[in-house]
């Protein structure tokens, strides 16, 4: 299986990576090594020969709550789920020196990609969601099939949907 990220070591250069937000960037520069050594997220980078960041997500196991959801996803689900398994998209960026270059679009469909492989062989997910930090956040995801959730704000992609992108 082919990847365009690795996952964020010692060797990845983060110290000048600016996507011009300033909670996207002090996670990559103070949290994001602390959140995988305590398995809270996995943190994947793109990055160059050099090993600069080009840009970077993370990806984390999370639930949603069954009645948040559409009704015609709800139809087609078990009724004695409260809480349905999804993977959380926790953060993506790009770092200002890459933008234009549609490199959030390819770490979107990097961690979908991801998201797809484990929830076939690893740990069940019948979604993916986030949680859009701004409404530009909200824009790109919902230029990529993403649902608004309005009742928490989060959104939602169905794994069949993404299914379709893999198979």
């Amino acid at each position: 299986m082919s990847y365009l990220t690795s996952t964020l070591n010692n060797a990845h250069n983060k110290k000048d990576f600016d996507c011009g937000n300033q909670l996207l960037n002090n996670y990559l520069h103070t949290q994001a090594k602390q959140d995988i050594k305590r398995r809270l997220s996995a943190c994947f980078v793109l990055s160059d020969e050099t090993e600069v960041v080009k840009g970077y997500y993370t990806l984390s196991s999370s639930s949603i709550q069954k009645e948040l959801l559409p009704a015609k996803i709800i139809s087609k689900l078990p009724p004695s789920y409260h809480s349905l398994p999804a993977t959380l998209l926790g953060r993506l960026a790009v770092n200002n020196s890459f933008k234009g270059q549609r490199l959030g679009e390819l770490l979107l469909l990097d961690a979908l990609k991801r998201s797809f492989h484990v929830s076939l062989s690893s740990i069940g997910s019948m979604a993916v969601i986030v949680d859009p930090i701004d409404e530009a956040a909200e824009r790109f995801y919902t230029k990529y099939d993403f649902i608004l959730l309005p009742e928490c704000g989060k959104m939602f992609l169905a794994m069949e949907t993404v299914a379709q992108l893999f198979h």
